[in-house]
């Protein structure tokens, strides 16, 4: 693997033994991958992109980029953050506005002959989409072409790791995820190794192919996107990951396999349940995703519309059965129903993820 964490910890002064800025923290990524880490504010994701930057020290494990060990706490080595040939965007873009864009593109070059400088420099704005733009002045370009051009200065010196802390939060909302998609396919076609650190799951998903949860210091899980939506490895990826929640249900045995009973209904695909001796008596909560719940008039279980976020192809409703439960329902937007509405639902559940029982 090119790049290696292997039980990474780090301390600040403020930090206390039960609540360490990152903890144990193990991942690995191959040349050429983006890896994301998401998770809320002061889950210690920028501190661990420090860390492999080389602007942390590491208080605990090992960090290793293309067979180098970069920190290792055990042995007290420390790689200066300049020797790393590591660099690094910012979320504010850090252009110097003095300086034209291909000046700004060029900073990282200086040493190299003059003609090399240019020439990838050109590569560079090219590589970025932005060819014609050199001449001009940071202040004229958008944000979004102020981001590009941060990305082609952190891409001119060619490092061998790139390292990205929330690159997209000062752009609007509708902006964000197409630039990440575009800076994804930048990332791909130049080779780059990158690491990036969000706090938006839709910036992750079109950037990382392998993207890691983030929860109190510690990783709750590093996979790829549809796992941590259809497969995730504890109850706090389960509900930060998309919409969902969480229901009461009971695991019975079944021919050689199980069956889910819960307030919708019997689950028809349980292929992938455990069997009923993974819990107390096979009680369970069974994780049901917006997208688990469907719209049907004919269904003999109905839900009352507790709340509804128009989100333009499809509301995403917040029902509650007559039982009590709560559950979320996206439903096609023409079906336009009211607060206080009875509606019909039934389950389609794919996957099936139970975790143990917890008070309701």
């Amino acid at each position: 693997m090119f790049l290696q964490l292997d039980r990474v910890g780090v301390r600040y002064a403020r930090s206390t033994a039960t609540h360490p800025a990152v903890e144990g923290v193990s991942l690995e990524m191959a040349a050429g991958q983006v890896g994301v880490l998401v998770g809320p504010s002061g889950c210690g994701k920028t501190s661990l992109l420090r860390a492999v930057a080389g602007l942390e020290s590491v208080a605990a494990g090992r960090i290793t980029i293309d067979g180098q060990v970069l920190s290792d706490a055990a042995a007290g080595t420390r790689v200066p953050a300049e020797h790393r040939r590591i660099g690094m965007v910012f979320q504010d873009y850090a252009l110097f506005p003095h300086l034209s864009v291909a000046d700004n593109v060029a900073y990282g070059l200086h040493g190299r002959p003059r003609t090399e400088q240019l020439q990838r420099v050109q590569d560079m704005l090219v590589l970025v989409g932005l060819a014609h733009m050199g001449a001009r002045a940071p202040h004229e370009l958008s944000g979004g072409q102020q981001q590009r051009i941060a990305l082609a200065r952190a891409l001119a010196p060619a490092p061998r790791l790139l390292l990205l802390d929330e690159p997209f939060s000062s752009l609007d909302v509708d902006l964000r995820e197409r630039l990440a998609h575009d800076v994804r396919q930048i990332l791909k076609d130049s080779g780059t190794t990158a690491l990036v650190v969000t706090h938006d799951q839709l910036e992750a998903f079109a950037l990382g192919d392998m993207i890691g949860v983030m929860n109190q210091g510690r990783l709750e899980q590093w996979d790829d996107a549809y796992s941590l939506y259809h497969r995730p490895a504890s109850r706090f990826v389960a509900q930060f990951i998309g919409h969902g929640v969480f229901a009461p249900a009971r695991i019975v045995s079944h021919g050689d396999g199980a069956r889910v009973h819960t307030p919708l209904g019997q689950l028809a695909d349980a292929t992938e349940c455990p069997l009923p001796g993974a819990y107390p008596e096979g009680e369970c909560d069974v994780l049901l995703r917006a997208d688990d719940v469907i719209h049907d008039d004919d269904s003999p279980v109905k839900a009352r519309i507790e709340r509804k976020a128009f989100r333009g192809s499809e509301f995403l409703y917040t029902l509650r059965l007559a039982t009590g439960e709560q559950l979320l329902a996206l439903v096609p937007s023409h079906h336009d129903h009211q607060l206080g509405e009875w509606i019909g639902i039934r389950p389609a559940v794919d996957h099936v993820v139970t975790f143990a029982r917890t008070a309701h």
